[in-house]
């Protein structure tokens, strides 16, 4: 049972670290559902470091699907190769609901893609420009909207989908559990978002 207290407006939840094959399969998904539809998808990564690209790589056929990406570790490359606008980094830091929907579009049409996904977050072990460890964000864009959300709130969702998160949720555990499972969460949401998709009206 997991329980998210009301008062904590972050609450950090332990989520299974996923194996490479829950992530293989994940991609699997991910990548045949695209191919289907007709539809690319390039990353921006951060603390993943092209783990999310690399997933998605290692499934066959993957070059019907990922058009290709960028690892914008540093923060002040998230301004020169991501996109993301410098007052915007200056403002809010490379950390952001913001600055994960920047990266995303801003690859999105550097690569050609149909889909932009950007990942951007901490992984410990320490805080970073007073952003908590395993609080990471997702972005989403589509040429249509630019959104982000964080993934310990997409984890949530998807594993404890009987109950409803009363705070946002942090990613706890390790450096590579947290990476890992942000991977895990960029792929879920790529997967919402394809069942939204409109293949007609693409």
């Amino acid at each position: 049972m997991v329980l998210v207290p009301n008062s904590a407006p972050q609450s950090a939840i332990e989520f299974a670290r996923p194996t490479d094959d829950e992530l293989s399969e994940a991609a699997r998904r991910v990548v045949h559902g695209f191919s289907s539809a007709g539809v690319t998808i390039a990353c921006a990564e951060s603390l993943t470091a092209g783990l999310l690209s690399a997933t998605l790589a290692t499934v066959p056929g993957a070059s019907a699907v990922l058009r290709g990406g960028i690892v914008v570790y540093a923060t002040e490359l998230k301004a020169s190769l991501g996109g993301v606008p410098r007052d915007v980094l200056d403002a809010d830091g490379a950390v952001a609901l913001t600055t994960a929907r920047y990266l995303a579009a801003h690859i999105r049409e550097t690569c050609g893609a149909t889909l932009g996904v950007a990942l951007t977050g901490v992984a410990g072990p320490e805080s970073q420009e007073g952003k908590p460890v395993g609080q990471v964000f997702i972005g989403i864009a589509d040429g249509k909207e630019a959104t982000a959300q964080l993934a310990g709130n997409v984890l949530f969702r998807h594993n404890y989908a009987d109950k409803r998160a009363t705070s946002d949720i942090l990613i706890g555990g390790d450096r590579e559990t947290i990476r890992r499972l942000s991977v895990s969460a960029a792929l879920s949401s790529c997967c919402d978002w394809l069942a939204e998709f409109d293949i007609d009206g693409k």
